[in-house]
Protein backbone atom coordinates (compact mmCIF):
# COMPACT_ATOMS: atom_id res chain seq x y z
CA UNK A 1 0.00 0.00 0.00
CA UNK A 2 1.45 3.33 -0.91
CA UNK A 3 1.96 6.11 1.57
CA UNK A 4 0.86 8.84 -0.83
CA UNK A 5 -2.74 8.43 0.32
CA UNK A 6 -1.78 9.61 3.80
CA UNK A 7 -2.39 13.21 2.81
CA UNK A 8 -5.99 12.59 3.85
CA UNK A 9 -8.07 15.70 3.35
CA UNK A 10 -6.00 16.78 0.32
CA UNK A 11 -6.66 13.55 -1.58
CA UNK A 12 -9.31 13.30 -4.23
CA UNK A 13 -11.65 10.42 -3.39
CA UNK A 14 -13.33 8.52 -6.21
CA UNK A 15 -15.47 5.40 -6.54
CA UNK A 16 -14.17 3.14 -9.33
CA UNK A 17 -15.26 -0.10 -10.91
CA UNK A 18 -13.21 -3.08 -9.80
CA UNK A 19 -11.36 -4.71 -12.67
CA UNK A 20 -9.44 -7.91 -13.26
CA UNK A 21 -6.28 -5.89 -12.61
CA UNK A 22 -7.48 -4.38 -9.30
CA UNK A 23 -9.61 -7.11 -7.68
CA UNK A 24 -6.77 -8.78 -5.74
CA UNK A 25 -5.60 -5.46 -4.28
CA UNK A 26 -9.16 -4.58 -3.21
CA UNK A 27 -9.61 -8.01 -1.62
CA UNK A 28 -6.31 -7.72 0.30
CA UNK A 29 -7.51 -4.49 1.96
CA UNK A 30 -9.65 -6.67 4.25
CA UNK A 31 -6.45 -8.13 5.71
CA UNK A 32 -5.53 -4.68 7.08
CA UNK A 33 -8.49 -4.50 9.48
CA UNK A 34 -8.21 -5.17 13.20
CA UNK A 35 -9.67 -8.42 14.55
CA UNK A 36 -12.62 -6.46 16.00
CA UNK A 37 -13.30 -4.72 12.68
CA UNK A 38 -13.18 -8.02 10.81
CA UNK A 39 -16.16 -9.10 12.94
CA UNK A 40 -18.11 -6.02 11.80
CA UNK A 41 -17.77 -6.31 8.01
CA UNK A 42 -17.50 -9.20 5.58
CA UNK A 43 -14.23 -9.59 3.67
CA UNK A 44 -14.16 -7.71 0.37
CA UNK A 45 -13.66 -10.99 -1.53
CA UNK A 46 -16.94 -12.31 -0.10
CA UNK A 47 -18.72 -9.05 -0.89
CA UNK A 48 -17.50 -9.03 -4.49
CA UNK A 49 -18.56 -12.65 -4.93
CA UNK A 50 -22.02 -11.91 -3.50
CA UNK A 51 -22.33 -8.87 -5.75
CA UNK A 52 -21.78 -10.98 -8.85
CA UNK A 53 -24.78 -13.12 -7.91
CA UNK A 54 -27.09 -10.28 -6.90
CA UNK A 55 -29.16 -8.51 -9.52
CA UNK A 56 -29.20 -5.31 -7.47
CA UNK A 57 -25.65 -5.02 -6.14
CA UNK A 58 -23.75 -1.86 -7.11
CA UNK A 59 -20.16 -1.95 -5.83
CA UNK A 60 -17.00 0.09 -6.23
CA UNK A 61 -13.47 0.40 -4.96
CA UNK A 62 -12.73 3.56 -3.00
CA UNK A 63 -9.61 5.39 -4.16
CA UNK A 64 -7.71 8.29 -2.62
CA UNK A 65 -5.97 9.80 -5.63
CA UNK A 66 -4.50 6.66 -7.25
CA UNK A 67 -4.36 4.53 -4.07
CA UNK A 68 -7.10 1.95 -3.38
CA UNK A 69 -8.23 2.53 0.22
CA UNK A 70 -11.58 0.77 0.57
CA UNK A 71 -14.73 -0.84 -0.77
CA UNK A 72 -18.40 0.15 -0.88
CA UNK A 73 -21.50 -1.79 -1.96
CA UNK A 74 -25.11 -0.71 -2.33
CA UNK A 75 -28.37 -2.60 -2.76
CA UNK A 76 -29.61 -0.64 -5.77
CA UNK A 77 -33.10 -1.59 -6.93
CA UNK A 78 -34.63 1.36 -8.85
CA UNK A 79 -38.10 -0.16 -8.39
CA UNK A 80 -37.86 0.51 -4.64
CA UNK A 81 -37.63 3.91 -2.98
CA UNK A 82 -35.25 2.82 -0.23
CA UNK A 83 -31.62 2.02 -0.95
CA UNK A 84 -29.40 0.03 1.40
CA UNK A 85 -25.71 0.48 2.11
CA UNK A 86 -24.71 -3.17 2.05
CA UNK A 87 -20.99 -2.79 2.79
CA UNK A 88 -18.46 -0.10 3.60
CA UNK A 89 -14.87 -0.76 4.54
CA UNK A 90 -11.81 1.43 4.70
CA UNK A 91 -8.45 -0.34 4.99
CA UNK A 92 -6.75 -0.05 8.38
CA UNK A 93 -3.88 2.25 7.29
CA UNK A 94 -6.38 4.66 5.71
CA UNK A 95 -8.89 5.02 8.55
CA UNK A 96 -9.36 8.38 10.24
CA UNK A 97 -8.24 10.31 7.15
CA UNK A 98 -11.70 11.29 5.90
CA UNK A 99 -11.91 8.77 3.06
CA UNK A 100 -14.99 6.99 4.42
CA UNK A 101 -16.84 10.28 4.83
CA UNK A 102 -15.92 11.41 1.31
CA UNK A 103 -16.89 8.04 -0.16
CA UNK A 104 -20.23 8.16 1.63
CA UNK A 105 -20.80 11.66 0.27
CA UNK A 106 -20.30 10.32 -3.25
CA UNK A 107 -22.60 7.37 -2.56
CA UNK A 108 -25.31 9.62 -1.11
CA UNK A 109 -25.18 11.83 -4.21
CA UNK A 110 -25.39 8.74 -6.43
CA UNK A 111 -28.46 7.49 -4.55
CA UNK A 112 -30.11 10.94 -4.62
CA UNK A 113 -29.97 10.77 -8.44
CA UNK A 114 -31.69 7.37 -8.54
CA UNK A 115 -35.36 7.33 -9.60
CA UNK A 116 -37.68 7.99 -6.67
CA UNK A 117 -34.98 7.60 -4.01
CA UNK A 118 -36.23 8.83 -0.65
CA UNK A 119 -34.07 7.07 1.93
CA UNK A 120 -30.65 5.44 2.31
CA UNK A 121 -30.52 2.71 4.92
CA UNK A 122 -27.51 1.19 6.69
CA UNK A 123 -27.15 -1.38 9.43
CA UNK A 124 -24.42 -1.99 11.94
CA UNK A 125 -23.65 -3.94 15.05
CA UNK A 126 -23.56 -2.19 18.38
CA UNK A 127 -20.65 -2.10 20.78
CA UNK A 128 -16.92 -1.65 20.56
CA UNK A 129 -15.75 -0.96 17.01
CA UNK A 130 -19.25 -0.18 15.77
CA UNK A 131 -19.50 2.38 12.96
CA UNK A 132 -22.77 3.73 14.39
CA UNK A 133 -21.14 7.02 15.45
CA UNK A 134 -19.66 7.45 11.98
CA UNK A 135 -23.09 7.03 10.35
CA UNK A 136 -24.73 9.34 12.90
CA UNK A 137 -22.18 12.04 12.05
CA UNK A 138 -23.35 11.77 8.42
CA UNK A 139 -26.97 12.32 9.44
CA UNK A 140 -28.19 8.72 9.76
CA UNK A 141 -30.63 8.05 12.60
CA UNK A 142 -31.80 4.80 14.15
CA UNK A 143 -35.22 3.91 12.78
CA UNK A 144 -36.16 1.32 15.40
CA UNK A 145 -35.71 -1.67 13.10
CA UNK A 146 -33.22 -4.51 13.32
CA UNK A 147 -31.63 -6.77 10.72
CA UNK A 148 -30.55 -9.81 12.68
CA UNK A 149 -28.31 -8.45 15.44
CA UNK A 150 -27.73 -5.12 13.67
CA UNK A 151 -29.51 -1.81 14.25
CA UNK A 152 -30.89 -0.12 11.14
CA UNK A 153 -30.20 3.54 10.52
CA UNK A 154 -31.74 5.75 7.87
CA UNK A 155 -30.86 8.95 6.06
CA UNK A 156 -33.72 10.91 4.49
CA UNK A 157 -32.81 11.99 0.96
CA UNK A 158 -35.76 14.19 0.09
CA UNK A 159 -35.06 17.88 0.34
Amino acid sequence: MSANANSGTNSSVTLREITEETVVTICKLSDTLSAQQKKMVAPNAQSIAQAHYSKYAWFRAIYADETPVGFIMLYDNPEERDYFLWRLMIGGPYQGLGYGEKAMGLLIEYVRRRPGAKELLASCEEGEGSPEGFYAKLGFKRNGKMVGEEVVMSLRLEQ
